[in-house]
Protein backbone atom coordinates (compact mmCIF):
# COMPACT_ATOMS: atom_id res chain seq x y z
CA UNK A 1 0.00 0.00 0.00
CA UNK A 2 1.26 3.44 -0.64
CA UNK A 3 2.07 5.88 1.55
CA UNK A 4 -1.21 8.14 0.14
CA UNK A 5 -3.28 5.25 0.02
CA UNK A 6 -2.59 4.53 3.69
CA UNK A 7 -2.74 7.63 4.59
CA UNK A 8 -6.59 8.13 3.07
CA UNK A 9 -7.85 4.48 4.68
CA UNK A 10 -6.28 5.29 8.08
CA UNK A 11 -8.45 8.93 7.49
CA UNK A 12 -11.37 7.15 6.01
CA UNK A 13 -11.21 4.31 9.03
CA UNK A 14 -10.42 6.81 12.34
CA UNK A 15 -13.59 8.99 10.92
CA UNK A 16 -15.65 6.03 10.68
CA UNK A 17 -14.84 4.93 13.73
CA UNK A 18 -15.25 7.83 15.74
CA UNK A 19 -18.34 8.50 14.36
CA UNK A 20 -19.51 5.00 15.14
CA UNK A 21 -18.29 5.82 18.76
CA UNK A 22 -19.67 9.55 18.91
CA UNK A 23 -23.48 7.81 17.23
CA UNK A 24 -23.43 5.30 20.21
CA UNK A 25 -23.12 8.60 22.08
CA UNK A 26 -26.13 9.42 20.74
CA UNK A 27 -28.22 6.30 20.61
CA UNK A 28 -27.68 6.62 24.14
CA UNK A 29 -28.72 9.76 25.09
CA UNK A 30 -31.84 8.83 23.22
CA UNK A 31 -32.15 5.66 25.43
CA UNK A 32 -31.93 7.85 28.70
CA UNK A 33 -34.49 10.48 27.24
CA UNK A 34 -36.57 7.44 26.71
CA UNK A 35 -36.07 5.57 30.12
CA UNK A 36 -36.78 9.12 31.90
CA UNK A 37 -39.46 10.38 29.79
CA UNK A 38 -43.40 10.44 31.23
CA UNK A 39 -45.23 10.34 28.42
CA UNK A 40 -45.64 7.67 26.00
CA UNK A 41 -45.32 9.86 23.20
CA UNK A 42 -41.86 11.16 24.22
CA UNK A 43 -41.06 7.48 24.32
CA UNK A 44 -42.03 6.65 21.04
CA UNK A 45 -40.46 9.64 19.24
CA UNK A 46 -36.80 8.11 21.32
CA UNK A 47 -37.53 4.99 20.20
CA UNK A 48 -37.79 6.34 16.36
CA UNK A 49 -34.81 8.33 16.56
CA UNK A 50 -32.95 5.40 17.80
CA UNK A 51 -33.91 3.28 14.88
CA UNK A 52 -33.26 6.13 12.77
CA UNK A 53 -29.83 6.85 14.72
CA UNK A 54 -28.95 3.22 14.57
CA UNK A 55 -29.92 2.18 10.94
CA UNK A 56 -28.67 5.29 9.10
CA UNK A 57 -26.09 6.20 11.49
CA UNK A 58 -24.19 3.33 13.66
CA UNK A 59 -24.73 0.20 11.62
CA UNK A 60 -23.17 2.03 8.01
CA UNK A 61 -20.81 3.46 10.47
CA UNK A 62 -19.52 0.00 12.14
CA UNK A 63 -19.40 -1.69 8.56
CA UNK A 64 -17.12 0.92 7.17
CA UNK A 65 -15.42 0.57 10.39
CA UNK A 66 -14.35 -2.84 9.95
CA UNK A 67 -13.96 -2.74 6.83
CA UNK A 68 -11.25 -0.18 6.64
CA UNK A 69 -9.70 -2.02 9.99
CA UNK A 70 -9.37 -5.09 7.69
CA UNK A 71 -7.53 -2.70 4.77
CA UNK A 72 -4.83 -1.48 7.22
CA UNK A 73 -4.14 -4.50 9.38
CA UNK A 74 -3.98 -5.85 5.53
CA UNK A 75 -2.08 -3.43 4.10
CA UNK A 76 0.26 -2.19 6.55
CA UNK A 77 3.68 -3.67 8.75
CA UNK A 78 1.29 -4.75 11.36
CA UNK A 79 -0.58 -7.50 9.70
CA UNK A 80 -3.89 -9.28 10.44
CA UNK A 81 -2.35 -12.58 12.09
CA UNK A 82 0.79 -10.77 13.23
CA UNK A 83 0.05 -9.23 16.87
CA UNK A 84 -2.60 -10.00 19.40
CA UNK A 85 -3.95 -6.46 19.73
CA UNK A 86 -5.37 -6.48 16.18
CA UNK A 87 -6.57 -9.96 16.18
CA UNK A 88 -8.14 -8.53 19.86
CA UNK A 89 -9.18 -5.75 17.74
CA UNK A 90 -10.80 -7.47 15.16
CA UNK A 91 -12.58 -10.03 16.96
CA UNK A 92 -14.35 -6.79 19.79
CA UNK A 93 -15.38 -5.05 16.69
CA UNK A 94 -17.02 -8.23 14.94
CA UNK A 95 -18.70 -8.93 18.07
CA UNK A 96 -19.81 -5.30 18.02
CA UNK A 97 -21.12 -5.35 14.57
CA UNK A 98 -22.75 -8.66 14.83
CA UNK A 99 -24.70 -7.86 18.17
CA UNK A 100 -25.53 -4.42 16.53
CA UNK A 101 -27.08 -5.87 13.75
CA UNK A 102 -29.00 -8.84 15.32
CA UNK A 103 -30.61 -6.20 18.12
CA UNK A 104 -31.80 -3.49 15.53
CA UNK A 105 -34.64 -5.76 14.18
CA UNK A 106 -35.53 -5.19 17.68
CA UNK A 107 -35.81 -1.72 17.82
CA UNK A 108 -37.50 -1.18 14.34
CA UNK A 109 -39.83 -3.96 15.80
CA UNK A 110 -40.79 -1.32 18.90
CA UNK A 111 -41.24 1.14 15.98
CA UNK A 112 -43.16 -0.38 13.87
CA UNK A 113 -45.61 -1.66 16.14
CA UNK A 114 -46.35 1.43 17.48
CA UNK A 115 -44.90 0.64 21.26
CA UNK A 116 -43.93 2.79 23.54
CA UNK A 117 -40.89 0.02 24.25
CA UNK A 118 -40.23 0.05 28.05
CA UNK A 119 -38.45 2.72 28.64
CA UNK A 120 -35.29 3.43 27.02
CA UNK A 121 -32.64 1.07 25.53
CA UNK A 122 -28.96 1.88 28.04
CA UNK A 123 -27.66 -1.72 27.88
CA UNK A 124 -26.73 -2.18 24.60
CA UNK A 125 -25.41 1.00 23.94
CA UNK A 126 -23.70 1.56 26.96
CA UNK A 127 -21.86 -1.99 26.73
CA UNK A 128 -20.71 -1.13 23.32
CA UNK A 129 -19.24 1.69 24.08
CA UNK A 130 -17.55 0.28 26.88
CA UNK A 131 -16.11 -2.07 24.31
CA UNK A 132 -15.67 0.80 21.60
CA UNK A 133 -13.51 2.56 23.80
CA UNK A 134 -11.52 -0.85 25.08
CA UNK A 135 -10.67 -1.02 21.09
CA UNK A 136 -9.61 2.24 20.49
CA UNK A 137 -7.24 1.81 23.81
CA UNK A 138 -6.18 -1.25 22.45
CA UNK A 139 -5.32 0.62 18.52
CA UNK A 140 -3.68 3.46 20.56
CA UNK A 141 -1.39 1.54 22.82
CA UNK A 142 -0.87 -1.18 20.50
CA UNK A 143 -0.18 -3.61 23.28
CA UNK A 144 2.93 -5.90 22.60
CA UNK A 145 2.87 -9.25 21.64
CA UNK A 146 3.58 -11.37 19.36
CA UNK A 147 0.93 -14.52 17.87
CA UNK A 148 3.32 -17.67 16.62
CA UNK A 149 2.56 -16.62 12.65
CA UNK A 150 3.89 -12.99 13.56
CA UNK A 151 6.89 -14.25 15.66
CA UNK A 152 7.82 -16.62 12.39
CA UNK A 153 7.46 -13.94 10.35
CA UNK A 154 9.52 -12.00 12.01
CA UNK A 155 12.41 -14.27 12.56
CA UNK A 156 12.02 -14.72 8.41
CA UNK A 157 12.38 -11.11 8.08
CA UNK A 158 15.45 -10.98 10.47
CA UNK A 159 16.98 -14.00 8.85
CA UNK A 160 16.65 -12.45 5.26
CA UNK A 161 18.04 -8.99 6.17
CA UNK A 162 21.06 -10.74 7.67
CA UNK A 163 21.47 -12.59 4.62
CA UNK A 164 20.90 -9.50 2.68
CA UNK A 165 24.13 -7.48 4.55
CA UNK A 166 26.26 -10.56 4.70
CA UNK A 167 26.37 -10.33 0.71
CA UNK A 168 26.33 -6.75 0.53
CA UNK A 169 29.68 -7.19 2.82
CA UNK A 170 31.12 -10.25 0.25
CA UNK A 171 30.77 -7.94 -2.79
CA UNK A 172 32.17 -5.02 -1.11
CA UNK A 173 35.45 -7.41 0.08
CA UNK A 174 35.76 -8.75 -3.50
CA UNK A 175 36.06 -4.65 -4.82
CA UNK A 176 38.25 -4.02 -2.51
CA UNK A 177 40.50 -7.11 -2.88
CA UNK A 178 40.25 -6.47 -6.90
CA UNK A 179 41.10 -2.71 -6.75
Amino acid sequence: MTAGVRRLTLTVHLTCSVGWIGAVLAYLALGIWAATARDAETVRAAWTAMSVAGWWAIVPLALASLATGLVMSLGTRWGLFRHYWVLVSLALTIVCAVVLLLHMPSVSAVVATGRSGTGGDLFHPAAGLIVLLAIAVLNVYKPRGLTRYGWRRQQEERARHRAGQGQGRAERAGHVADG
